[in-house]
């Protein structure tokens, strides 16, 4: 992978033309007093690196004439790794991930200022972190007030997002092999969890069941907390409690996803606990499956990333309408958004090393986003008819036979030339496929 990382700095640089932009690794997070959390790189940092240590910093600057990229990590130490593991260290960083110039993080202050003085501008995203800030905007002051005298220096600060983030979002053939791991693990920890559910069971031994398929499997662990939800619990969207008993008439929705090499899957399926639809469960799963397919049809280069979304509305709202849900006139329930207390999310998000990936969704109020080979989107439409819906404005109650059903259905989808590619189709959603 470093002629990749070394491609996409090149990339990177040239965007940047003679500017510096400086990038920090994500910190430590800390689980419990002195128990920190498994560490997970910033991702803008291992996009451009592959550079998995916290306490980091890299350099991009094209126009210096010898050290195009920096980087600043944490020395060997022989007793600190006794404890915690092996770091990289400062000869390391240049023989194995190709830097040009490295440092001791300790010596950032005094080393950055002459990655900074000749660049015209420095990209940096401000982040959580207000000391790191502070010590970027410090440098950055500080070359500005000596700017008259040198004529030369950075006179503004641009966020990395605004020239990383394009670049993010088009993913690579290497990124897409990675995908594709993460997927067909996900995919057959589904498989299992479907297999394994029945009546009586807890929702955290399903759970059990498809984290330790992701570990099994060479995965990461969970892209994001598994959600595992029978009954009214599907109605919740980010429920991840997980230790209900499922009954059976239940529906289960599972919400699942494995990080692998640092990308991630998204997978969710709702089918019956005990085998069997109901009829009320089976005819508004059909609804959201209808929606998906169609929806999942817009996935074509060209189209609008709204298309997607726009689709499942449509979708949904003439089913409601249908079933007496809602009531009035389709165009008009969609401007209204009156579908709302049913369909209360987006369709899509961009997917790759964030889960909630990186990438713009507009350029501006009215110029969507075109879909164009190499993106990689989920496509989640859902009806969730919750048990205290605030109904919209002139809408009927909702019959109490349709309470406490919550349905999703989503996949990734990858964008090809010539239209899409379903990368966890391996998960059953059929209902002839999900009854036993």
């Amino acid at each position: 992978m470093q002629a990749e990382y070394r491609q996409r700095r090149k990339q990177l640089m040239a965007k940047i033309g003679n500017s510096t932009a400086i990038f920090r690794s994500a910190p430590m997070a800390v689980m419990h007093n002195d128990v920190e959390y498994t560490y997970r790189q910033d991702s803008d940092f291992f996009y451009l690196t592959g550079f998995n240590e916290p306490q980091a910093v890299a350099v991009l600057a094209p126009h210096h004439p010898e050290h195009r990229f920096v980087l600043f990590v944490q020395p060997k130490d022989r007793e600190k790794e006794v404890w915690t593991g092996y770091l990289c260290g400062v000869d390391a960083a240049k023989e194995i991930y190709g830097a040009d110039a490295a440092y001791p993080i300790a010596e950032l202050d005094e080393k950055l200022p002459q990655y900074l003085e000749k660049a015209d501008r420095i990209y940096y995203h401000l982040g959580r972190d207000r000391n790191f800030n502070d010590k970027i905007l410090g440098h950055y002051q500080s070359l500005l007030r000596s700017y008259p005298k040198r004529g030369t220096g950075p006179i503004a600060i641009q966020d990395t997002g605004s020239i990383l983030h394009s670049m993010r979002l088009v993913k690579s053939e290497a990124e897409l092999d990675l995908m594709r791991q993460a997927a067909a693990i996900a995919v057959e920890a589904h498989n299992r969890a479907i297999e394994f559910t029945a009546p009586g069971r807890y929702e955290y031994e399903v759970q059990a069941e498809i984290e330790h398929i992701f570990k099994l499997r060479g995965g990461m662990g969970p892209a994001y907390p598994s959600i595992v939800a029978a009954g009214a619990n599907a109605c919740v969207l980010h429920y991840i409690e997980n230790n209900r008993q499922m009954q059976d008439e239940e529906l289960l929705l599972i919400d699942a996803g494995c990080a692998y090499g640092y990308y991630n899957s998204d997978i969710t399926r709702t089918f019956p606990v005990g085998g069997k639809f109901t009829s009320e469960q089976k005819t508004l799963y059909e609804i959201v499956l209808e929606a998906q397919k169609q929806a999942i049809a817009q996935v074509q280069p060209g189209n609008s990333f709204n298309a997607v979304h726009d689709t499942a509305v449509r979708v949904i709202t003439e089913g409601l309408v249908e079933l007496g849900i809602l009531k009035g006139e389709i165009d008009k329930l969609i401007e209204e958004e009156k579908y709302k207390p049913y369909y209360m999310h987006r369709t899509s998000h961009w997917l790759g090393l964030d889960v909630h990936d990186v990438g713009v969704y507009q350029h501006g109020e009215d110029k969507p986003q075109i879909l164009q080979p190499g993106q990689v989107l989920t496509v989640e439409p859902g009806i969730y008819i919750v048990p205290d819906t605030k109904l919209a404005e002139d809408q009927p109650a909702t019959d109490p036979r349709w309470v406490g059903i919550g349905i999703r259905i989503e996949d990734d989808v990858l964008v090809t030339p010539t239209g899409h590619e379903v990368l966890t189709a391996g998960v059953p959603k059929e209902v002839s496929e999900l009854e036993r």
